[in-house]
């Protein structure tokens, strides 16, 4: 009875000393005179709350941003969770952070171990000097000369593409699933070399695995709270946020590519053999074979492979609901549809019949169309930064103490009427030059901005703009009796993706 009664002592004791702490991370900003959400937090999850159960992301952040810009402020006070955090309202801020204190501001606050975790060392959670030091080597890797290698490779799986829908087209079908097996396709290709053929298999273990990475839950999010509050205990206990089955199989399929291509000196146009220069000689050239040069660093086999994993996965997943949710507006709005493939046969036959990459990226009114849809549904909500020193907030007293997580709400800030008028509408003229000028530079921002926006934006636009051209070149899209009116956000995904497929009306033209 008496040992009873300790264990229950004890038990109120761990209780009440982890209720006092998690209470005082809520208290954190108390004390520090920034603006606080009328919200009130919710013990554990913060103003997160009903995340990855009813309530995407995006939709909690645009709901803190409309608090605190109604109320006239440049920023205000947030719970992630227990994590203390700040979102950004004013645009000239957005700018600060990004690119004129970049100096500050230059690391995302991403949990990684490339120890434990081997695929979390990518570069978009590396920071400091590894980041800017792998920055500069993968930078080359993405030119538009690289591209223009590499638009062959994609052209070719267009044409399956295309062949697939000829086979399987009929009065409704599923585009975001469909969409999401070519993007798979083409990245398996261009990062892998493999073909995955998932448009003709979409068990494939490429997708299996693609979509698993994405798919959170409450589990997931609490091992991101820990890792991310509490880094050098996670590393030194070896948390790992990568699924294992994910893992395995990405590290595998590495392997074996590696292997094969060193042994029969294979040469392709793709991102693997780019990496594999920078991997055995440090850099990029033109020549091939080699070993690492005197003062050139190059990659272990592990950090190829994370490099790879975030290329597939950057690729395939944005590219695809970027081009769900453009052909979910086309259909919608039947007159811009018409426009737009106007526009991209018209540049098609000015070339004699031939799609190539200098017209694929030169359809100006194809980019407005593109650019809108990014703005009503960027792929990311949220850019997130920490400061590496304590940072006082230009023309205020506030100071962001170091580390403290910054939120910069992207999806919010492209829905703001104040930016974009009637922000519901689907409107491509937003994105002619003279309408351009007339906003803030900063309130669009689908790939980020400054030395860290994404550095596979080129790739991603001519993945997106070669599947709509074959798409719409051929096919018309309308709504079917399964179109939603308004597209809500699956909350179990990281990403902006719509909770339901997108049926849609596919008429042969």
């Amino acid at each position: 009875m008496e040992l009873l009664s300790y264990l229950l002592t004890a038990f109120v004791f761990v209780v009440s000393i982890a209720y006092l702490y998690v209470r005082s991370r809520h208290n954190y900003w108390q004390d520090r005179g920034f603006p606080y959400a009328r919200k009130k937090p919710h013990l554990l999850q913060g103003h997160m709350e009903n995340s990855f159960k009813t309530t995407h992301l995006s939709y909690i952040s645009q709901e803190l941003y409309r608090d605190f810009k109604q109320r006239g402020e440049k920023i205000g006070r947030m719970s992630f969770f227990i994590i203390p955090g700040l979102i950004v309202v004013d645009p000239e801020l957005v700018k600060a952070i990004l690119v004129k204190d970049f100096n500050v501001f230059h690391d995302r606050g991403v949990f990684n171990d490339s120890k434990a975790d081997p695929l979390s060392a990518h570069l978009f959670a590396l920071e400091g000097h590894e980041w800017r030091v792998l920055r500069q080597k993968l930078t080359p890797t993405f030119t538009s000369g690289r591209m223009k290698q590499m638009f062959g490779t994609i052209q070719q799986v267009a044409e399956e593409f295309l062949k697939y829908m000829n086979d399987n087209y009929h009065k409704e079908i599923e585009m975001k699933d469909v969409l999401a097996r070519f993007t798979t396709d083409v990245i398996g290709t261009c990062a892998f070399g493999i073909e995955c053929n998932t448009l003709r298999n979409p068990d494939s273990e490429f997708r299996k695995y693609g979509n698993k990475v994405f798919e959170q839950d409450m589990t997931q999010a609490a091992k991101f709270v820990f890792a991310t509050m509490f880094k050098d205990l996670s590393k030194k206990i070896g948390v790992k946020l990568t699924n294992n089955g994910v893992e395995r199989f990405f590290l595998q399929v590495v392997q074996d590519t590696v292997q094969y291509r060193e042994k029969n000196n294979v040469q392709r146009n793709d991102f693997m053999n780019l990496l594999l220069q920078i991997k055995n000689k440090g850099k990029l050239d033109e020549a091939t074979g080699g070993s690492v040069g005197k003062g050139e660093v190059g990659m272990t086999q592990n950090e190829l492979a994370a490099q790879v994993f975030i290329f597939f996965l950057a690729g395939f997943e944005t590219s695809s609901t970027t081009m769900n949710f453009c052909l979910y507006e086309l259909a919608k709005n039947p007159d811009i549809q018409d426009r737009l493939r106007e526009e991209i046969n018209r540049a098609i036959e000015d070339n004699g019949g031939e799609v190539s990459y200098d017209v694929v990226m030169g359809i100006h009114y194809l980019d407005n169309v593109i650019n809108e849809t990014l703005r009503m549904y960027p792929p990311v909500e949220s850019l997130n930064r920490v400061p590496s020193v304590n940072y006082t907030v230009p023309g205020t007293k506030h100071v962001i103490p170091k580390r403290t997580l910054v939120q910069i709400p992207v999806y919010a800030i492209q829905r703001d009427p104040d930016h974009y008028p009637e922000p519901d509408r689907f409107n491509p003229d937003r994105f002619l030059p003279e309408e351009v000028r007339k906003r803030h530079p900063y309130v669009f921002l689908p790939f980020g901005e400054g030395p860290r926006i994404c550095i596979g934006l080129r790739f991603g636009v001519m993945q997106t703009k070669v599947g709509l051209i074959t798409l719409l070149r051929k096919f018309r899209f309308s709504p079917s009796a399964s179109t939603p009116e308004r597209v809500m956000f699956d909350p179990n995904m990281i990403t902006i993706s719509p909770n339901t497929g997108n049926y849609l009306k596919v008429d042969k033209l």
